[in-house]
This record gives C-alpha cells, sequence and structure tokens, in this order.
C-alpha cells in the first residue's frame, strides 16, 4: 500500500472487513479492532512520521490542524463518499502524531438490529426525564442512542437537537425535525449550547457526555422541565452512574440533588460488548435499571447500593434486567461463551450459581482475580 491515499485505502479496507477502528502509530503498520481484537493489517507496510501527519492532514482542514497544535489533540469527523463516516481522534504521544479512526455505520441500526431490550422502545417515547446510555469506551453507546434517536425520528413528530463533540450520525429529518449542533463548529461551548436548546422549543434533546456538575445540573434542570434529555457517562453499571453523579456535587448539595434526580430519571441503560460464541464478532449485554417507586425510594434515601436487589426482584414485572441477568439470557440462547460471561462479569461466582439453578451447563469456572471491563475495548 502506497500513495497520496493510503488512508482511503486503509478505511475502506476496515469498513470491507467489518472491523471498528484504526489505529495509526509511527514506526509500525495500521493497525484495526477486529472482532474485538486489535490486529495488524496485513500486507500493510509500517508507516513513518511523515506519513501519519499527511495522511492525518488529508482529512483535516487548516483550522483544525492549528487546533491540533495548540491543543495537542484533536476530536473531529468527517464523511468518506461511498464508503462510511468516521470519528478521528488525534494525539501525539512520543513528540509524534498518532490517530485513531472509528467507522460509523451509514445506515443507522435499528433498536432490533442491535439486540437491544424491547423495553428501550417504550422509555425513549417518555415526554420528559433523563435518559442516561452508560458503559466503557468502546462499548456502542453512541450506537444505541443513535438507535433510539432514530426510533423517535421515524415515528414520531417531535424536535430533537443534538448536541455533539464531533458529530457522528447524520438524522434525515422523517417525522421529527432534528437540529445536530457540533461544538466548534455550529456552537462554542458545550455547555453554553445546551442551556441555549431550552430555548429552542425542543422535545428531546441528545446532550452526549455528563462530564461534570455544570452539564448534570443543566442535564437534570431540562429534564424536570418538560424535556426528554439523553445523556452517556463512562460507568460499568446503573448503581456505578447514579453514585457517579451524586458524588461530583458536595456534600452540602446531595441531598437537593438526590430528590431531582429521583424525580428526573427515567432509566439507566448500561452495556459491554461481548466475544460472540460463534467467532463472528460481538453483541451487547444490557443491563436495565427503570425508576420505580422503589428504586426512587433508594435514591432519595442514599440507598444506591440496595439498587442490584431491587431490580433482581423486579425483573419480570418491571422489565429490568442486572448485567448478570443479561449474560444469563445470552448463555442461553447460545450467542456467548460461559468463559465471556465470566470474564467480563463483575459478580461471576453469582452468575454460575444462576447457571447451576437454572440447569445450565458451566463449561468452566470464575477465573479469580480477573479485572471486570471490556479488555482493550
Amino acid at each position: 500500500m502506497s500513495g497520496a491515499s493510503l488512508l482511503d485505502q486503509f478505511l475502506k479496507k476496515i469498513v470491507q472487513l467489518g472491523a471498528s477502528d484504526l489505529h495509526l502509530k509511527t514506526e509500525r503498520p495500521p493497525l484495526m479492532r477486529l472482532k474485538g481484537d486489535l490486529v495488524p493489517m496485513e500486507g500493510a507496510s509500517p508507516l513513518s512520521a511523515e506519513d501519519v501527519q499527511r495522511e492525518i492532514y488529508s482529512v483535516t482542514s487548516t483550522a483544525q490542524q492549528k487546533k491540533l497544535e495548540e491543543t495537542k489533540e484533536l476530536d473531529f469527523s468527517f464523511q468518506m463518499r461511498g464508503v462510511a463516516r468516521f470519528r478521528g481522534n488525534v494525539f501525539y504521544q512520543r513528540g509524534a502524531l498518532s490517530a485513531v479512526f472509528r467507522a460509523i455505520p451509514a445506515a443507522i441500526p435499528s433498536v432490533e438490529d442491535l439486540g437491544l431490550p424491547p423495553v428501550l422502545k417504550e422509555l425513549i417515547i417518555r415526554p420528559q426525564g433523563l435518559f442516561l446510555v452508560t458503559g466503557p469506551t468502546g462499548s456502542g453507546k453512541t450506537t444505541t442512542l443513535a438507535s433510539l434517536v432514530q426510533h423517535v425520528n421515524e415515528n414520531f413528530p417531535k424536535h430533537i437537537i443534538t448536541i455533539e463533540d464531533p458529530i457522528e450520525f447524520t438524522y434525515e429529518d422523517s417525522k421529527s425535525a432534528v437540529n445536530q449542533r457540533e461544538v466548534g463548529a455550529d456552537t462554542f461551548d458545550f455547555t453554553q449550547a445546551l442551556r441555549r436548546a431550552l430555548r429552542q422549543d425542543p422535545d428531546v434533546i441528545l446532550m452526549g457526555e455528563l462530564r461534570d456538575r455544570e452539564t448534570i445540573t443543566t442535564a437534570i434542570t431540562a429534564a424536570e422541565t418538560g424535556h426528554l434529555v439523553l445523556g452517556t457517562m463512562h460507568t460499568n453499571d446503573a448503581k456505578q452512574s447514579l453514585s457517579r453523579i451524586l458524588d461530583i456535587f458536595p456534600a452540602d448539595a446531595q441531598g437537593q440533588v438526590r430528590v431531582q434526580l429521583a424525580a428526573a430519571l427515567i432509566c439507566v441503560v448500561s452495556q459491554r460488548l461481548v466475544k460472540r460464541a460463534n467467532g463472528s464478532g460481538r453483541v451487547a449485554a444490557v443491563e436495565v435499571l427503570i425508576n420505580t417507586p422503589s428504586i426512587r425510594k433508594l435514591i432519595e434515601e442514599n440507598r444506591v447500593g440496595g439498587i442490584t436487589k431491587v431490580m433482581e426482584e423486579s425483573a419480570s414485572f418491571y422489565k429490568m434486567q442486572t448485567f448478570n441477568q443479561a449474560l444469563f439470557n445470552l448463555i442461553q440462547a447460545g450467542t456467548i461463551s460461559p468463559e465471556e460471561a465470566f470474564a467480563i462479569s463483575e459478580n461471576p461466582n453469582d452468575l454460575k450459581i444462576q447457571m447451576q439453578t437454572q440447569g445450565v451447563a458451566v463449561s468452566s469456572a470464575p477465573k479469580p482475580g480477573l479485572p471486570p471491563g471490556l479488555a482493550g475495548a
């Protein structure tokens, strides 16, 4: 592979192979994330520092290049005609540029395509409240949110405003009107854009990551005042997500925040990607916490630690499920292996007991000391 369009060739290759990401690093051949594993691109040569810079500059503007020089990192997105849309992240390491490009499907997948719990289609049409999607980096949060937003867009007459950094999936107006605002291009400041959105007659606000106290406060306020607010967090499960929100506030403010959060919350959807048993890729294991009266009371009384037990007890009636229950369902369906489930579960012994109780074969025992989470995701 050589010439002025190396990056074009690399990006086309990962789309053809179904890889999710392309990594460019000096003195290494390009790497790609294929079925969850990071592997070298076959037939590609190591890249020089000049190669990496040239290819990055081929898909960035002069203004973006200036920002990269000033801040030493850059988030952006771009469209490759006839191939796909991509999100890029560029950064320096050991004085040289590196980059990661994430392929964004041209067509937004449906809830059914992603295998998400059907109850999410019921929750996403609530007229107001806070709808959180959480998970580690690379767990598919953006794709899940895009699928849910598209469901609203295709079926309901709503005004949807997105505030993104950068814009990833793009929406064509269907029954809804969708306005997408990119930080840097359409607004200078994320929090300011969120505040201004409240004056733009929105029904739905997609605001990306709840990253600080100011953003969380504005999101809860928007949810309290008649808007459906969609946000993400880099947390592993519902319990950790709620604790993170509360802990970001000083102790003397947490009581009031608990009351507001308990009133505004619709649900917390937490997901991780697990390798399929047949080797064909990865599937989302999805925990769903719905804000029932019992959950609301636990939040108000600062007893978030009791959430998992309530979720287990209320699973069938309220259509909730813990992460272990999601893993169990995938094992039972033959979608994932017990080994993969044990590796990713935070409570593998509880999962093993559930399998034995339900008469599901356990082909391997939980491995002690294996940390939860997605390795390299």
